[in-house]
């Protein structure tokens, strides 16, 4: 058993820490935060130096690495900024169900845009009135001749009113039983008349990330626009899942190790009571836990990336992974604002950013609730 990255992974480890270090600028993630303005020269640039899309073959301009290299990115960059972070490594959020079910034509149009900074993507799944429920969706799709006519819905699309397509999930025999089964995915470029997206509005943490209402009415695509297997869109999203909960599990590592880092520079230069705060017990207890969590969080993370590369589907492990890394984000980065105690709770010294970052983890690609699911089911398998 050996937990040394390769040296091709720390040199990528370090080219994304040394591009961060060097490209999201403190006073730059505080006016964008402000603005709810989306990092776009960033991203271009991160796509430039192949950070974007670095688990895509290179057919499709990617470097035809794996998602342990991709999580490894996305590490460094939330670390640096939760906020910057986080909107560049989700750019082409959902792009992977293209790259795994997709057609060969579906992924030399769509994957190369992503891969290159010149156009986002998104996943549209979440209703209004489902929520994390997936099996079953209000968005129809009836085929008419050679096009499917797509109608509905879908709420707290991450990119949703600057991606260039959407990889949505639609009902497309309504009268299969069980319903998921009736299920496709089906891409739908943004610019097809009938479709809308709106800002769902004020919200708590990444403010970088446009999320957004996208509707459609009436939305004509050609039949070849069908991901996969037509009535299969529900298996492909979970296993598309089992992909994406590991990148939000490395957004919560890196969000942790970011606010752990700027709370342990803070402690030890502090002083009160006639000595630096680090000199307490009770602050080194405090930095032993976060620290803690934060390495089982990597452990488990690293784990789930690299199983996922070796060709293994284990909604357990990605599950635990992606539920542990964030609820150790939320732990820390609120313990880390105890550490700074008043200056903790001002923009200035970022950790109460980092904090609002957080909360998300826990919630987009399956709230920490529907992780346990899938987690107890894997543990308990079929009663007789």
């Amino acid at each position: 058993m050996d937990f040394e990255l390769t040296k091709s992974q720390k040199e990528i480890q370090k080219a994304a820490r040394d591009f961060a270090k060097g490209e999201f600028d403190k006073d730059l993630a505080l006016e964008l935060d402000k603005k709810h303005e989306f990092p776009e020269k960033i991203w271009k640039k991160a796509a430039d130096l192949g950070f974007i899309g670095i688990h895509f073959p290179e057919q499709y301009s990617g470097q035809g690495l794996g998602v342990m290299e991709n999580i490894l990115v996305a590490e460094e960059f939330c670390s640096r900024d939760s906020t910057i972070g986080s909107a560049v490594i989700l750019a082409g959020f959902a792009s992977e169900c293209v790259l795994r079910f997709g057609s060969d034509a579906l992924k030399e149009k769509f994957l190369p845009p992503v891969a290159e900074g010149k156009m986002l993507s998104a996943g549209a799944f979440t209703e209004p009135d489902h929520g994390s429920d997936i099996t079953r969706m209000d968005t129809t799709a009836q085929k008419e001749g050679d096009e499917w006519v797509i109608n509905g819905s879908k709420i707290f699309i991450t990119n949703g009113e600057i991606a260039g397509y959407y990889c949505v999930l639609c009902q497309s025999d309504p009268e299969s039983k069980p319903t998921y089964r009736g299920i496709s995915l089906i891409l739908v470029e943004a610019d097809r008349k009938g479709v809308s997206a709106m800002d769902v509005g004020e919200k708590m943490g990444i403010h970088m990330m446009s999320t957004a209402e996208v509707n459609f009415k009436d939305v004509r695509v050609p039949v070849s626009n069908l991901i996969g297997k037509e009535g299969k869109g529900f298996y492909h999203v979970l296993e598309f899942f089992d992909e994406s909960r590991i990148l939000v599990a490395a957004q919560a590592l890196g969000t942790a190790q970011g606010a752990f880092d700027r709370a342990l520079a803070y402690v030890k230069q502090r002083e009160q009571f006639g000595k630096k705060i680090a000199q307490f017990q009770v602050t080194q207890h405090k930095l032993a836990d976060m620290a803690t969590k934060i390495e089982l969080s990597r452990l488990i993370t690293y784990k789930a990336a690299w199983n996922f590369d070796q060709g293994r589907i284990d909604p357990k492990l990605t599950s635990m992974a992606k539920m542990y890394a964030a609820r150790t984000a939320v732990e820390v980065a609120d313990e880390a604002i105890q550490l700074l105690g008043g200056y903790g709770y001002m923009a200035e010294y970022e950790v109460e950013r980092f904090y609002r970052d957080a909360k998300i983890t826990e919630i987009y690609e399956g709230t920490k609730e529907i992780q346990k699911n899938t987690i107890a089911s894997a543990v308990i398998g079929r009663l007789k």
